[in-house]
């Protein structure tokens, strides 16, 4: 969870009271939040020649994007105590009538295809308020906006520009200006080298680094405001003097680019001449023809089940008290005029965090109190969990390859591609693996496809140890399958490698007939397996048996050694399947991990036994 430190006096100032340490911890708790330190009894750092006043660090949800600054946790902590009425957010357009707009030129689509703005006019910001508006746009930079891949803020001094704005996306040697507090103009080519080794600004180069073009934001007379995700221009700076903030932000997913937006002007309009009042800005998109406002501020609207809410707390309130518990949650609620058993409720812009009526049930409990729930046995409602029947089958294998004196290891389920692929001998067809977009280093490209890379990247970092090593693993790989609406699907494998002075392929084969043999699968002789292979007398047989069972074939495959590798193949209701194979490992991928012994492997596909 994200902590954030707040002057302690300011705070106490803002709530209207003054609070022990305790007496702030139980409000915090009380509240749903955690109070993590209270630096007034710590060594404090110096700033600015004087030793930093007192802080309070204060543990926030990760969802509640609107407590991530000073303002939102104390106009939260007083809506809770009842000493500030909800606010009354209002969208103000200006005195001449006609909206700042930003047009969305087509380009835009290949980058960062969404924009959003607002204006908060006639603001008056103290060093503190300054402060924490800049403070605010990291904390949501970092969280919501994951480091500003998704959304990226730029505000500036709406009286050194001029609508109307436009989006636009350009070649990086066409976009030419003055960075943020730089003496001379770059173009955004050179401006990507000078920043490569800045230590805040450097891990963002990567977001766009690689597109054709760049988005770059332009007022009236083409003075450029930014070029997100990276930095804004000098020539609209804000500062503690102004007064009037344009507010743009850009983003590749909408619905978060909209909540960045309602945050930031909801938490500072309090500071404008006339409170809680925001400037909405037009957006016009050229590509498909649509023109909105923003930021949109109206309440969302739901309901919640009075039965539902009383049941998961323990309560038996009316709808009319459930709705005050709320009220102090920021959230406005009546009971509903149609169903006595629902409740209508108002959701603020602040509060982007609720989304289902769990949420709202669980704003209620705070509301009540969680101290003050019942307190009931759950001994009416105790139940035996029972495992999936995936997992369970795993156990038994596990257990199974225990017992035969094999050590169970659990590598990473990533690795990089060339030790999936091509360190395997292996081509990838492009549409088996499933790939990180943005892998932080070669060791963590893909999802593997095999747990082999483990199993024998576990054996070299163990070499030293006496030989044979005997390793198995039950785990999950990954492939792609574009028919789920995930993209992607995993399989349960069953997984051994022995290294040693000796190949050890009657070894590793016995594994396999003690594995599929407790799991009752019966081993088919070459005739049999024939039979099963050609569909001859499958059903019946004189001793009325099925022929169910699995068999070997030998294979040439790159990965093994030539004439000493086989597949495994299963007969079971009538269906035959590959489901794994087995072999000594060939020379070069012994090379290619670093290996001077033999290695016979063996990996199995368990889920054709569900």
């Amino acid at each position: 969870m994200p902590t954030i430190s707040v002057d302690k006096a300011e705070l106490y100032k803002a709530l209207g009271q003054e609070y022990t340490t305790e007496e702030f911890e139980t409000l915090c708790f009380d509240f749903g939040i955690e109070l993590d330190e209270d630096t007034t009894d710590s060594d404090r750092p110096m700033v600015n020649g004087k030793q930093e006043p007192p802080q309070l660090k204060i543990e926030i949800p990760a969802n509640r994007y609107d407590m991530l600054c000073f303002e939102g946790i104390a106009l939260m902590l007083n809506i809770f105590r009842g000493k500030t009425p909800l606010p009354n957010y209002r969208l103000i357009p200006p005195k001449s009538g006609k909206l700042e707009t930003i047009t969305v030129h087509p380009d835009t689509l290949k980058v960062r295809p969404y924009v959003s703005g607002s204006i908060l006019r006639n603001i008056k910001f103290t060093p503190e308020s300054y402060d924490s508006f800049i403070s605010l746009q990291d904390k949501l930079h970092q969280n919501l906006a994951r480091q500003r891949t998704l959304v990226a803020i730029g505000t500036h001094d709406l009286d050194t520009i001029k609508g109307p704005f436009t989006y636009e996306a350009l070649p990086p040697k066409a976009i030419t200006f003055k960075p943020l507090n730089q003496p001379n103009d770059m173009d955004a080519e050179v401006m990507m080298q000078y920043y490569e080794k800045d230590k805040h600004l450097g891990r963002y180069l990567h977001i766009i680094r690689d597109k054709p073009v760049y988005p770059v934001i332009y007022d009236s007379q083409r003075i450029v405001c930014s070029m997100p995700p990276i930095i804004n221009g000098d020539h609209s700076k804000i500062s503690l003097n102004t007064t009037n903030v344009f507010i743009e932000m850009t983003g590749t997913d909408r619905t978060k680019l909209e909540v960045v937006n309602n945050i930031i002007v909801t938490m500072f309009s309090q500071y404008c001449a006339e409170p809680f009042t925001i400037e909405p800005v037009q957006i016009i998109s050229d590509h498909n023809g649509e023109t909105r406002q923003t930021p949109d501020i109206s309440p969302r609207k739901t309901e919640a089940e009075v039965d539902y809410i009383n049941n998961c707390c323990g309560l038996s309130e009316s709808p009319e008290s459930i709705c005050k518990f709320l009220e102090k949650m920021c959230l406005t609620a009546l009971p509903s005029k149609s169903d006595k058993n629902l409740i209508d409720v108002s959701i603020p812009p602040t509060r982007a965090d609720v989304l289902h009526q769990c949420d709202i049930m669980e704003d209620v409990a705070i509301g009540y109190g969680f101290n003050n729930l019942p307190r009931t046995s759950p001994n009416k409602s105790s139940t035996i969990a029972q495992p999936l029947m995936v997992n369970k089958l795993g156990d038994i294998v596990r257990m199974e390859a225990a017992m035969a004196g094999w050590s169970e290891v659990m590598p990473l389920i990533l690795c990089s591609h060339d030790e999936n692929f091509a360190w395997l001998n292996r081509k990838d067809d492009g549409t088996t693996a499933v790939r990180l977009a943005n892998p932080k280093t070669a060791e963590y490209q893909i999802v593997r496809t095999s747990l082999l890379p483990g199993l024998l990247k576990t054996i070299r970092e163990n070499k030293k140890h006496s030989v044979p090593i005997k390793v198995f693993e039950v785990s999950d790989v990954a492939f792609k399958d574009l028919s789920l609406e995930r993209k992607s699907r995993n399989e349960r494998h069953f997984a051994a490698a022995w290294y040693g002075k000796s190949s050890g392929f009657e070894i590793v084969h016995g594994l396999l007939d003690r594995v599929l043999l407790m799991l009752k699968t019966a081993f088919l002789t070459h005739e049999e397996g024939l039979e099963a292979k050609q569909g001859l007398n499958y059903e019946v047989r004189q001793d009325q048996q099925k022929v169910d069972g699995y068999w070997i074939e030998e294979i040439d495959e790159a990965t093994f050694f030539q004439g000493h590798a086989a597949a495994i193949f299963l007969r079971i209701d009538g269906k035959q399947v590959r489901i794994g194979e087995f072999g000594i490992l060939h020379p070069t991928v012994l090379d290619k991990f670093e290996l001077r012994y033999p290695v016979s492997t063996l990996e199995i596909n368990l889920e054709v036994f569900l």
